[in-house]
């Protein structure tokens, strides 16, 4: 890659958090990013024995990476935005090689990076403060260097399998592809596989991810869950019917915000040119992308727990690039038109807003950005109306200190909704349930709406409740 190529990633993976800096913990980040990061910011940066109240029993990867950051330089959003810097510059350039690799000229490579890179899940996940493009950004790495530099690929796997579980999981999906390969593409015995440099490799890479398990074992005796977890609920096997549903979310997770258009396309070449897909450079990509997130799949599918859109974004980038890889079949007007449209479909998935009986996933896309601002100015609108956080009821991930979210040291905290309240503080993008929506339409009014773009907030006032109560 030129030094050009490294110096445009370079200010982008730095623009980026710059123009994010506002942006909050959002959702599970809150627990990641936050709450662990808070923990070992004043407990020490290596004291890894969290809480079991807000325990979720991932490697503290982002958190280390954050408190470390916080002590360095400050403990605000802005730091740590820019403590991301690094990787956001690193998938850039780890997936621009990854497309280079499958992308026939200079040209072709730039137009696939682009389709790959505006997927609304990975979009969303380069503004918010997350562990996913840290990650993407290892499997990414791995990828690249599967039978090319064995030290960058044992690098890889030496960091991915210590991010979180689900990077583990990538860990052994990218095991899966190259035994399948070695297998099915390359049509070689399985014995012949376990070279000594894989064995090496996979060996010393694994030590991380085996080292952390024994410590949480020996540690706690559990690994995600326990008896008075928070989380406990939600892992166990799912019925047939559960299954069932897990299969269409599962589905919905592909197609959504925008990706439709990508699974058309594969699907018209699929019934049209299915030629395209006896070409050995897509069947590596097909074979990754099923390979890559089989584990994370199979446990999403069979645990009650909901799932993610973004457990599968190593997935839906591959499935881009078969996608634009196809429409090298096409005439050239026909190929730009459709370019176009899954270039249009894709950006439109930021604005795609489900009605609020609906559960979405706001931290799969751009949609959530405008949320940020708006909560701040909803809070100063209760200041203004001296209407107390203390008696205001809310949703996660809003509930609790307002400093979990903007690190700005108010240590008011918001009441979780009991439909009690004689305020409550509502977005749309909170995800309610269908006994949380009945409870506010029956007991509750609005008093003031702020709105931007696809977000709204609501401030809203007990019917029958006085303030004083």
């Amino acid at each position: 890659m030129s030094y050009k190529k490294h110096l445009f990633f370079i200010t982008l993976s730095i623009l980026i958090p710059l123009a994010s800096q506002n942006s909050g913990f959002f959702w599970d980040n809150v627990t990641f990013g936050y709450k662990m990061g808070n923990h070992l910011f004043y407990n020490g940066l290596f004291n890894f024995h969290f809480p079991n109240e807000f325990d979720p029993g991932h490697p503290p990867f982002l958190a280390f990476i954050l408190a470390s950051s916080w002590k360095l330089f400050g403990k605000n959003l802005l730091v740590s935005h820019i403590a991301l810097a690094p990787f956001i510059y690193g998938f850039f350039v780890q997936l621009f090689l990854f497309c280079k690799q499958f992308t026939k000229n200079k040209r072709q490579s730039y137009f696939a990076f682009l389709i790959v890179v505006l997927d609304p899940t990975i979009l969303a996940q380069l503004v918010l403060i997350s562990p996913e493009v840290i990650q993407v950004f290892f499997f990414l790495l791995v990828v690249n260097n599967l039978h090319k530099n064995y030290i960058l690929k044992t690098l890889g796997l030496f960091f991915l399998g210590i991010v979180t579980y689900r990077s583990m999981m990538l860990f052994a999906g990218i095991f899966l592809y190259e035994v399948v390969h070695h297998l099915w593409l390359s049509r070689h015995n399985l014995p012949s596989f376990f070279s000594k440099k894989t064995i090496l490799c996979y060996g010393f890479g694994a030590i991380p991810a085996f080292s952390y398990i024994f410590f949480r074992l020996s540690g706690k005796g559990w690994l995600q869950t326990h008896p008075d977890s928070p989380w406990e609920s939600l892992w166990h096997f799912a019925s047939f019917g559960e299954f069932l549903k897990n299969c269409i979310v599962l589905v919905h997770r592909y197609l959504d915000f925008g990706r439709i258009a990508i699974f058309i396309v594969l699907i018209g070449l699929l019934l049209f040119q299915r030629k395209i897909f006896l070409d050995k450079k897509n069947k590596k990509l097909l074979l990754l992308a099923f390979s890559s997130v089989f584990f994370v799949a199979s446990i999403s599918l069979v645990a009650i727990n909901p799932f993610g859109h973004r457990y599968f974004i190593v997935s839906y980038l591959i499935f881009a690039l078969v996608a634009f890889r196809g429409l090298s079949l096409l005439p050239r007007k026909r190929k730009k038109l459709v370019y176009g449209l899954l270039i249009a479909s894709l950006v439109s998935g930021n604005l795609w807003v489900y009605p609020r009986e609906i559960s979405q996933g706001w931290d799969a896309s751009l949609a959530h950005v405008p949320y940020f601002e708006l909560r701040q100015k909803a809070i100063q609108y209760l200041d203004e109306n001296n209407i107390p956080i203390h008696k205001t009821g809310t949703f996660f991930p809003n509930g609790g200190k307002i400093d979990k979210i903007d690190l700005s040291n108010d240590s008011r905290a918001f009441l979780n909704f009991k439909a009690e309240e004689p305020y409550v503080f509502y977005s749309n993008v909170y995800n309610l349930s269908d006994g949380e929506i009945s409870l506010i339409d029956a007991n509750y009014k609005t008093i003031k709406v702020f709105r931007s773009g696809t977000v709204k907030i609501e401030i809203l006032q007990h019917k029958l409740k006085k303030p004083s109560q």
